[in-house]
């Protein structure tokens, strides 16, 4: 018999449904498991991949929606049939009635095993990386360019808020008609923003009253440049505008030392300082199409870069924000996120298209003057579409620009902070870029307060009601974590590097959530096209609910494996090694192809101290002992090494 080396689709899905009939028992029988395996099957059928991509993630966006509490189940409406008398859909009808009343509205103690069994079912192929089509990528431009139109609108309110900021501010007169509203008379929305905007800056201004915007290490980013450098080109300074030599002089954070700056004097005589727009690219995200990027220009990147590491370094070490603006931990949001949804006292905001809604004459309004001319020195003015047509950015910056993400999360940290009743709200604000997790008494009033600067709440997103919570990849409810197993990389047929690291770890997620069945189907495949796959140390048995470490203490192995072997899979050759005193496996590691290029001296000496010094870890922190760890395992750093990104090789290695 020949193995199956393609994984078909509809058989993961039936494997669901059957890992769901084993775990709910008599909730989901076996008479439902055929009935409802044959509607995915006809409808797979007749839909072809869209029924598993696009048609079940919609009925799940809607189940959220209905979740919350602000629309009732309705499933007519996105075309499934319901259980006559009811408006529960007939697909997963008796998962869907342990948390529904017939009415369509949530039952007053609803399952939330169910919730979780339904969002698997439902979710699985939603991020699944598929070629996006020339309709996606023309919707993406025009939401960017719609994006650009909205914040062109806020012109003239944000022209009369810097206008009349300084008089309000040094003005008691005026600052005594905010003193002055009450609940009967409300202030007017200029009002609130212009009282919202001072609290807002003097508290970024105690923020960064420390912070010394010129004690930056610059370096490269890792991703594609607007100007097409190479890897190594990008040391080789051809064009740096005078805008950013304003801030950070040319000598001083583009020459690794002044002898640099002598002998490569004639070279360094004939660079220009022309002002370049930024790229714009489209890259693959998920099922729904494509996402838009902008590629910044080296020289920008470069003081990009540096200004964005000080910034987050300074803003996670400082007692104002520490606890409440993260960008290296989603763990609070996350851990936020469960909370929220266990007794319903914090609700979860998610913003629509923030990085490209940050007005730049807001952060002008609200960073301090000692910082705002380094971030706007640093930031491209225009960006150039796939077409070729030029937009001029009213934004501060767009995705792709490494100052993007700490001024997004700091503009809507300090609103929120800023109009926050109470001490106990304002240490209650989570953000994390633009997952942002408040109080539920204060989340209306956060949404206001955003939407006035702006900002727009994608309010269908947004879990204020209910219980259940989304947050930095973290699906909550009754605080149990239902965040379900999303399959992005697409299945291949023959080796490759990335289908065999993914899927191994998609069919690893699946054993340890008890999906034992779609573990199976995944297994087969990989077997079929890869044969002999190596096996954990460290796993959990089938026959046992309490897991126990072997022979390796539950240690990473450091290459894919699986939690358990099929019979039928080979087993890898062992060895003993003599000089490590350890049996070894024969096994497949993924390797990224190194690329050698010398070049000049001093260009890599200023690698050398712009990139190694990220290489160690920051012992100042609580978690000093794993960067060590994580350090130990990293190859020496060279210069003339370079990683080829997205690419990389299965090799044979002795572990």
């Amino acid at each position: 018999m020949v193995p199956n080396k393609s994984l078909d689709k509809f058989q993961l899905i039936a494997a669901l449904l059957l890992d769901a009939h084993m775990r709910l028992g008599v909730l989901f029988n076996t008479k439902s498991l055929r009935l409802t395996t044959n509607v995915a099957k006809r409808r797979y059928l007749s839909e072809g991949t869209g029924f598993l991509t696009k048609t079940l993630p919609r009925l799940c966006k809607h189940f959220d929606q209905a979740l919350t509490g602000t629309i009732k189940l309705n499933p007519t409406s996105i075309g499934f049939a319901t259980i006559r008398g009811t408006e529960l859909p007939r697909f997963l009808g008796e998962l869907f009635s342990q948390i529904f009343q017939k009415d369509g509205s949530v039952l007053p103690d609803p399952n939330a095993q169910c919730v979780m069994w339904i969002r698997r079912i439902l979710l699985f192929l939603y991020k699944l990386e598929l070629p996006y089509t020339d309709s996606q990528e023309q919707e993406v431009i025009s939401a960017f360019k719609q994006a650009e139109k909205d914040l062109s609108d806020l012109d003239i309110i944000f022209a009369e808020m810097r206008t009349n900021y300084v008089d309000y501010c040094s003005s008691r007169v005026q600052r005594s008609r905010w003193r002055n509203c009450r609940q009967d008379n409300p202030p007017s929305p200029e009002l609130m923003r212009l009282e919202t905007a001072r609290r807002a800056r003097r508290l970024l201004s105690d923020l960064f009253a420390t912070f010394d915007p010129t004690d930056v290490i610059p370096r490269h980013g890792p991703g594609a440049v607007a100007t097409k450098q190479r890897l190594w080109e990008k040391f080789r300074w051809t064009n740096v505008s005078s805008r950013v030599t304003s801030s950070y002089p040319f000598d001083a954070y583009f020459c690794a030392s002044p002898g640099h700056v002598c002998d490569s004097y004639d070279s360094f005589s004939r660079i220009t300082d022309e002002e370049n727009s930024a790229r714009v690219i489209l890259v693959p995200k998920d099922s729904r199409g494509p996402r838009l990027i902008s590629c910044e220009p080296v020289d920008f990147q470069w003081a990009q870069q540096g200004l964005s590491s000080a910034i987050v370094r300074h803003v996670e070490r400082h007692h104002i924000s520490r606890y409440n603006v993260f960008f290296t931990d989603q763990g609070p949001n996350q851990r936020g996120a469960l909370l929220g949804s266990q007794h319903g006292r914090y609700v979860t905001l998610d913003l629509k298209e923030a990085s490209d809604r940050v007005h730049l004459d807001l952060v002008r309004l609200l960073f301090p003057e000692s910082l705002i001319s380094y971030l706007e020195n640093c930031r491209t003015l225009s960006t150039v579409l796939p077409s070729g047509e030029l937009v001029k950015l009213r934004k501060f910056a767009p995705m792709g620009s490494a100052l993007c993400f700490p001024v997004m999360a700091l503009t809507i940290w300090a609103l929120l902070t800023s109009f926050a009743p109470n001490a106990d709200t304002r240490e209650s604000i989570l953000v994390y870029g633009d997952d942002v997790i408040v109080p539920t008494a204060y989340a209306e009033s956060a949404m206001a307060i955003l939407e006035l600067f702006g900002l727009k709440i994608n309010r269908n997103k947004s879990c204020t009601g209910g219980l259940f919570r989304e947050s930095c990849g973290v699906d909550a409810f009754k605080g149990v974590n239902v965040t379900p197993v999303r399959l992005r990389t697409v299945w291949s047929e023959s080796p490759c590097p990335e289908s065999y690291a993914s899927y191994i770890s998609y069919a690893n997620a699946f054993w340890d959530r008890k999906c034992y069945a779609t573990y199976d189907v995944i297994c087969q495949s990989l077997v079929a096209v890869y044969g002999c796959i190596p096996e954990d140390d460290y796993h959990v048995s089938r026959s046992s609910s309490n897991p126990g470490p072997t022979s390796n203490g539950g240690a990473n192995p450091g290459y894919p494996s699986l939690r358990s072997t099929p019979h039928e899979c080979r087993r890898p050759k062992t060895r003993f090694n003599p000089k490590l005193q350890k049996l070894q496996k024969k096994v497949r590691v993924l390797k990224s192809p190194s690329i050698r290029h010398e070049m000049d001296g001093w260009s890599m000496l200023l690698r050398y101290f712009t990139e190694s010094s990220a290489r160690y870890p920051d012992m100042s922190g609580q978690r000093s002992e794993s960067a060590w760890s994580d350090f130990s395992d990293q190859s020496p750093f060279s210069v003339s090494s370079y990683t080829k990104r997205k690419t990389s090789m299965l090799v044979w290695r002795w572990r």
